[in-house]
């Protein structure tokens, strides 16, 4: 299974969204960078993704984008093989 990483904030339920979708999938572990305690990661988290708003969500090397990105990955049947790259 792919790593996943998610910037996100404790009171975004789109990040508590795309949290449990990504459990439901089969992911057990994700790192979570909290942008709220951690303003350089925010900072990073838009110099790489070229966004401001969280979730910004990264499987393996790929950045999926946010949680309606995520949900319309799963959609179309891309996230399970993206997932298990």
């Amino acid at each position: 299974m792919q790593a996943v990483k998610i910037y996100l904030t404790a009171s975004c339920p789109y990040c508590n969204h795309a949290k449990h979708l990504l459990k439901q999938r089969g992911v057990t572990e994700i790192e979570e960078v909290r942008v709220d305690m951690q303003p350089d990661e925010r900072q990073k988290m838009m110099e790489i993704t070229g966004r401001r708003t969280v979730p910004q969500i990264f499987i393996g090397d790929t950045h999926v984008g946010g949680c309606d990105d995520l949900v319309a990955l799963d959609g179309r049947g891309g996230l399970l093989p993206l997932l298990t790259a």
